[in-house]
């Protein structure tokens, strides 16, 4: 199939092939990367793109090019290989452009040249006593007031808001500063860009490029610990920009002084500036996160609703970190539109089982028997005892009930901490459950359990 440049169909094959690619490799890096190429033809098994710097051509062919012919060929395209062409008029680029400012990309926004991602603003961040220093000095880099300090350098395990802090960053600064030029990539990135400019003799051009920014951001610096020359290169821009009072924001996993292999004066220099730690979310900053996520779904679909009680448990259960619990949310989000009805606990459990289980807080099966005691105004050893008044067979059967739904023990395991045969178990499981389908009160019963339940450790 031989199509001429910017034809209607390769045009509409490209675009199912960055659709098809941000379910494999994200959507993040098909906008930096693969939505920056054009198909250009398609002919004896050869796929030609477009790009407008070669850098951008190596990077795409060497990290896509086996899932970009894959995505051809799901879109019935005979290719077996990728080739790619150099236009850099054709995108707007000046003849003879240096491949090695492509980590700096045009992304959904006017402030182009950034590679920075849109939602991860200071409005979009939520503030805690966790993350409050760390967010306040990030601002003041961004502010056009002289800064003290530098670099900025925020330390911390993953999901914290590291990389959210430093875009916010970048985008205030060029608010403030539209002509600025502003470079986020990640310390792998530096890495890469620096060996292609050893190999094709552009290390030139490299300097230019990286020391002619007014703020440079680099994530996960840990990366270049044991690599000498990325290590040596890295350095000499750091000091390069520190004498021109050029703003540097730093991240990476540990403090400074706690990453191997870095050389000593890399070490002194990272620590000369301000090392902020940004601690995990505690529960009223889980919380505040959800909430400020809620509202924005909400926004976009006035319908959404979670009954009271959902966001706090899922504040108190998943703990790990925000990214995950971001990803709860929306995951309730997305199944909602399946049930056009108000998110309850019970379907919060359901939809979320796997991620809860993950994040679980280790319940035992005696917190239970205590907790659904204690509500019922009875004793622990009444619901394991040979009693069958009303009252505790009905707490019996909720506190079985919730051993399933709370804990990984399996059904006899249940039985045995009951003093109760596997079928009995599987009785009062089926019960409880009939009952809340059918009676708000003990369904409310059940949600306000499970939130206790969450209290638990």
């Amino acid at each position: 199939m031989v199509v001429s440049r910017g034809g209607v169909i390769l045009s509409e094959i490209w675009k199912n092939v960055c659709i098809d690619l941000s379910r494999s490799v994200g959507e993040d890096d098909v906008r930096n990367w693969i939505a920056r190429a054009r198909l250009a033809t398609v002919s004896g098994g050869v796929a030609e793109i477009e790009v407008p710097t070669r850098f951008t051509g190596e990077w795409i062919l060497q990290t896509y090019g086996d899932k970009i012919i894959d995505c051809l060929r799901r879109q019935n395209q005979n290719v077996m290989r990728v080739s790619y062409l150099v236009s850099p008029s054709h995108f707007g680029e000046p003849s003879g452009a240096l491949s090695v400012r492509e980590p700096v990309v045009e992304r959904d926004s006017d402030l182009a040249g950034s590679n920075l991602v849109s939602r991860f603003t200071f409005d979009q961040f939520v503030v805690g006593n966790p993350n409050t220093v760390a967010y306040n000095a990030a601002k003041r880099v961004a502010e056009d007031k002289e800064v003290s300090f530098s670099p900025l350098f925020l330390y911390g395990g993953v999901g914290l808001g590291k990389t959210h802090l430093m875009n916010a960053a970048g985008w205030a600064f060029k608010a403030n500063n539209p002509s600025a030029k502003v470079m986020y990539l990640s310390a792998e990135q530096f890495m890469y860009l620096f060996v292609r400019a050893l190999r094709t003799k552009n290390t030139f051009e490299f300097k230019e490029v990286f020391r002619s920014v007014e703020v440079l951001m680099v994530d996960d610096i840990q990366f270049i610990a044991g690599k000498n020359s990325t290590q040596e290169e890295f350095f000499h821009t750091f000091n390069a920009l520190a004498e021109q009072n050029k703003r540097i924001i730093l991240s990476a996993d540990r403090s400074p002084g706690m990453i191997e292999g870095l050389e000593a004066r890399v070490r002194s220099r990272l620590q000369s500036g301000l090392a902020v730690e940004l601690h995990p979310a505690d529960y009223e900053l889980r919380l505040g996160i959800l909430q400020h996520k809620a509202e924005f779904h909400r926004a976009n679909n006035p319908e959404l609703r979670f009954n009271k009680g959902v966001l706090e448990f899922l504040a108190r259960r998943i703990t790990s970190n925000a990214r995950i619990l971001e990803g709860a949310l929306n995951r309730l989000v997305a199944a909602q539109s399946f049930i056009a009805s108000d998110i309850t606990m019970e379907y919060a459990l359901h939809v979320l089982a796997d991620l809860l289980r993950e994040n679980d807080r280790k319940i035992q099966l005696d917190d239970i028997i205590r907790v659904v005691a204690k509500h019922e105004n009875l004793k622990p050893s009444d619901l394991t005892s040979t009693r069958r008044t009303r009252d505790i067979v009905r707490a019996r059967q909720m506190a079985i009930y919730l051993a399933k739904k709370m804990t990984t023990r399996s059904l006899p395991d249940i039985g045995r901490a009951f003093n109760r045969d596997h079928t009995t178990v599987i009785h009062s499981i089926r019960r409880v459950k009939e009952l809340v389908a059918r009676n708000n009160e003990v369904a409310d019963d059940v949600e306000l359990l499970q939130r206790r339940m969450a209290d638990v450790g």
